[in-house]
């Protein structure tokens, strides 16, 4: 298949947005995959502020960073991603390259922990705030469950308002597979 699958995509999006130095941001670090990509983009010089209400979420996340030698690169907060404008330093306001967020709930972790769309859409307002010009947002929406599409519907009403002046807004998703597959919502700051 030479279409790329959602999750290959996403990291796509996030290897064009951060580059050596850069700041970026993961929302919902769940079991540290992208925090880690993120910390190797970032290289030496870099910062990546991670974002997970659940302690489960973070000590899987230390434990992967420190395994491949990169927890340094890294700031892990035990606080929900609306808390991002509060927690970034105010000297990487408007530097931030790249946002992911992993909407649903932890895998393999409680099922009644979800994202939610009001902490979502704030956290994302806040990010658009913070982003460097083409700075990017990456939404993996998870939607299988009922918070999910609930969480759905709510952020594509919000991201289709965006200021086409402010942002470029894209989906990206695969319209002819079963069991509601997950997709992208892309917002790049112009």
């Amino acid at each position: 298949m030479k279409l790329e699958r959602v999750l290959p995509f996403s990291r796509t999006l996030l290897k064009k947005a951060v580059q050596p130095g850069a700041i970026a941001v993961d929302a919902t670090i769940g079991n540290g995959h992208d925090t880690l990509l993120l910390a190797e983009l970032v290289g030496e010089d870099g910062k990546v502020y991670g974002f997970d209400i659940q302690e489960e979420a973070l000590i899987h996340t230390q434990e992967r960073l420190k395994e491949h030698k990169l927890l340094d690169r890294v700031e892990l907060f035990q606080k929900g991603h609306e808390e991002v404008q509060a927690v970034i330093p105010s000297i990487y306001h408007g530097k931030v390259t790249a946002a992911i967020f992993n909407l649903g709930y932890l895998p393999g972790g409680d099922k009644a922990v979800v994202t939610r769309p009001e902490t979502t859409i704030s956290a994302i307002q806040q990010l658009i705030e913070l982003l460097a010009p083409e700075g990017m947002i990456v939404l993996v929406i998870y939607h299988g469950h009922e918070e999910g599409a609930l969480e759905r519907d709510e952020l594509l009403q919000f991201v289709q308002k965006l200021d086409q002046q402010q942002v470029h807004v894209l989906q990206y998703r695969f319209l002819n597979q079963q069991n509601n597959p997950p997709f992208i919502v892309a917002i790049e700051k112009r």
